[in-house]
């Protein structure tokens, strides 16, 4: 969904860039204009795909999350549990001291696929805290 959106505003922006010349607005746009809008389309088409980064790895030893901009290793004995509140958008791991890190990976919209990961999650908590 990322990549379409990206691609999407890259066009977007490039047929705007490409349509500037010819426009008869009174205005004079100039190449560097052009440049300019293609620019703005790739910048705005990489940020999206910074949508498409959140990933969580989880073994017998703990978890990584990595979210849009964090990345961050947590052994099991270091998260209490694994929940996903009513109404919340992302699954979560409950810390100490009422501290608790989002896992932008599973996500609310994702549906059954979000249901499956959290209790994989929770198995391999549990396992981790029982052996």
């Amino acid at each position: 969904m990322s990549g379409a959106l990206a691609l999407l505003l890259v066009g977007v922006f490039t047929t705007v860039a490409v349509l500037l010349r010819g426009s008869d607005t009174g205005v004079i746009f100039q190449v560097a204009d052009q440049v300019a809008m293609i620019g703005i389309g790739l910048l705005l088409g990489a940020g999206t795909m910074l949508f498409a980064l959140p990933r969580v790895a989880a073994d017998a030893e703990g978890l990584t999350v990595r979210n849009v901009l964090t990345r961050k290793r947590f052994a099991w004995t270091e998260v209490l549990s694994v929940s996903f509140p009513d109404g919340a958008s992302f699954a979560r791991l409950e810390l100490p001291y009422d501290e608790y890190f989002s896992v932008l990976a599973v996500q609310s919209v994702d549906r059954e696929r979000a249901v499956v990961a959290v209790r994989e999650l929770r198995r391999l908590h549990r396992a981790a805290h029982e052996g």
